[in-house]
């Protein structure tokens, strides 16, 4: 007999209900920060917006329900009975009930000529039609068994209810489908049963998390929920995404940022290779003229107001080790004309007349927003920059070598060692690193984790410099992880962003330069941490570094992928 592998069940409140591919999810969570009574379909094309109010119902009214998620299965379940709902495809979800009924609603009552949700019954294909300004989409409902109780709001203008309660035939259930669509398509057919869609539903997640954790054992026991974030906040191509990609979230973090993607890229190489290339590449994709990465990319957005750190020659590199097969010769070619021009960016764009060293126009640029860093001044030039653009040269010569450009490999190569003797000559105390302001000149240092990060230099630091950013790294320990801000610190914040937190990418940054440095007792206590922390309390988009608490955005893909890099990392040393 074979057992169903139902996957890891997990709160609603947490981690939206979705599937690989599709541009929308069933969740509580509306909008930033703002939780529903009733679970909704929420889209994330045009941006993020609930659609359509979700609401089981006895004898008309809103039954009070538990609800619970798992990779194929949403179920809502009260004293009267229980209402599931499955994903067929990416576009298209079924529901069905027994004891209770269904009320599908738009989720806002105003309709005004440029926005809210029109409603009404389409005859060509015999089902009830929302069409949503926010999405510019439309949802069918097709009712596959039982009936239609009540229709509010059909054709109705202004502010008022909308939708259809779908009620049980006698001594059946009901069954109905919603499907998001743009214009037409004919008229929606079954032609599987609810539980061979549960089913497949459940197949296709259980293949992913064999593929990208076929090391996971109890010692690692958040792996399959890590999985499942990162699975179903993948989205198909579609609008400005060109390729298969990662949402941050399916919360209202739903884009893709210009170094997020890395750490996705990076957890997927091994068993998902070609769509862990396209997270690396779908920001690239929209490289500007001079080089410049976006700030962020989504469905309807492409942001080019900030940039993000170039941390891109070290992914590329850890990605190439990871992948099971070599990118071909015309792939690495692509890359290094696209890393090379990034890096000329920060090599042109944004170092001043007669200096050596790039800056940031602000701390959005670093990824770190608000870090205490950026206090004194925002043009600032500091070491961690330095340190990614020496990674990445040292990348770009690798790669040039790879291609027969041997001139250029030199060329890289000598930069880079002249970068990092700048680094080193201007920014190190013999202490620690500090920033200096572009336009005044001033030096200064913090007590934020952001100026400990040229760590990520690993075997490329003097022995000296190396162990005393390590020294340094160990006072930001806290049980949980790396505090971005020391806790002793008159600027700490508990929830105060950069400003405290833990966040995953600098603990996978500074795991890995301490690891190639040679402090690997340290590399691995700051692992174990993360780990237990991500065991604990789930894949948010940054933790309070005193309790764990998970903070923010509470499905985050790079929190989860970085789990899954570290706990894989983990299992290879201890042998499994």
């Amino acid at each position: 007999m074979t057992v169903a592998r139902t996957g890891p069940a997990f709160s609603l409140a947490d981690i939206p209900f979705s599937t690989y591919g599709s541009w929308f999810d069933v969740s509580p969570v509306v909008a930033e920060k703002t939780y529903a009574d009733d679970l909704h379909l929420v889209s994330h094309q045009n941006g993020m917006h609930a659609v359509l109010r979700l609401v089981p119902l006895s004898a008309g009214e809103r039954a009070e329900t538990d609800r619970q998620g798992t990779p194929g299965l949403l179920t809502w379940t009260g004293e009267a009975g229980r209402v599931e709902l499955a994903y067929e495809s990416p576009d298209t979800v079924r529901l069905r009930g027994s004891g209770l009924d269904i009320g599908v609603f738009a989720a806002a009552r105003a309709l005004t000529p440029f926005s809210g949700t029109y409603f009404f019954h389409d005859p060509a294909a015999d089902a009830h039609v929302f069409t949503s300004y926010e999405t510019g989409r439309r949802y069918r409902v097709t009712l596959l068994s039982g009936a239609i109780a009540a229709t509010p709001g059909d054709q109705t203008l202004g502010s008022t209810d909308r939708g259809l309660a779908v009620t049980a035939s006698a001594g059946g259930g009901w069954e109905i489908a919603i499907e998001e669509l743009d214009t037409a398509r004919p008229p929606y057919v079954s032609s599987t049963a609810f539980d061979d869609v549960v089913e497949a539903a459940r197949s296709a997640f259980a293949d992913f998390v064999d593929a990208v954790a076929p090391w996971r054992s109890a010692a690692t026991p958040a792996a399959e929920l890590a999985a499942y974030v990162v699975w179903s906040a993948t989205v198909r191509p579609a609008g400005l995404v060109t390729r298969p990609g990662v949402l941050m979230s399916k919360h209202w973090m739903d884009k893709v940022w210009s170094w997020d993607h890395c750490f996705n890229a990076l957890a997927l190489a091994s068993g998902c290779p070609e769509l862990g290339l396209d997270q690396f590449q779908l920001p690239f994709d929209h490289q500007d003229a001079s080089g410049a990465l976006p700030d962020s990319v989504t469905h309807s957005e492409v942001l080019h107001n900030f940039v993000k750190p170039p941390i891109h020659g070290w992914a590329f590199g850890h990605l190439r080790r990871r992948l099971p097969t070599p990118p071909g010769r015309a792939e690495l070619a692509e890359v290094y004309e696209r890393l090379e021009r990034w890096t000329q960016f920060w090599l042109t764009a944004r170092r001043a007349p007669g200096a050596q060293l790039p800056y940031y126009q602000h701390g959005n640029d670093s990824g770190w927003d608000n870090a205490t860093t950026f206090d004194p001044e925002r043009v600032v030039v500091t070491a961690d920059l330095a340190a990614f653009l020496v990674l990445q040269m040292h990348e770009l010569a690798a790669i040039a070598r790879e291609l027969g450009k041997e001139d250029e490999a030199r060329r890289w190569t000598l930069t880079a060692e002249e970068t990092q003797a700048t680094l080193l000559d201007q920014l190190w105390t013999g202490d620690r690193f500090v920033a200096r302001g572009v336009a005044t000149g001033d030096t200064w240092s913090t007590s934020s984790l952001l100026d400990l990060m040229p760590v990520v230099l690993g075997e490329h630091l003097p022995a000296e410099v190396g162990s005393t950013l390590a020294d340094h790294i160990k006072a930001h320990l806290t049980p949980y992880g790396l505090a971005t801000e020391l806790t002793t610190s008159p600027h700490y914040l508990a929830d105060g962003y950069w400003r405290g937190p833990i966040w995953a990418p600098a603990t996978v940054l500074i795991e890995d330069g301490l690891r190639r440095a040679g402090h690997h007792r340290l590399a691995d206590d700051i692992s174990a941490r993360f780990r237990t922390l991500c065991e604990t309390h789930g894949f948010a988009e940054n933790f309070d570094a005193v309790t764990g608490t998970g903070l923010r955005d509470r499905a985050y893909t790079w929190t989860a992928a970085s789990y899954l890099l570290l706990a894989e990392a983990h299992a290879h040393r201890d042998g499994r």
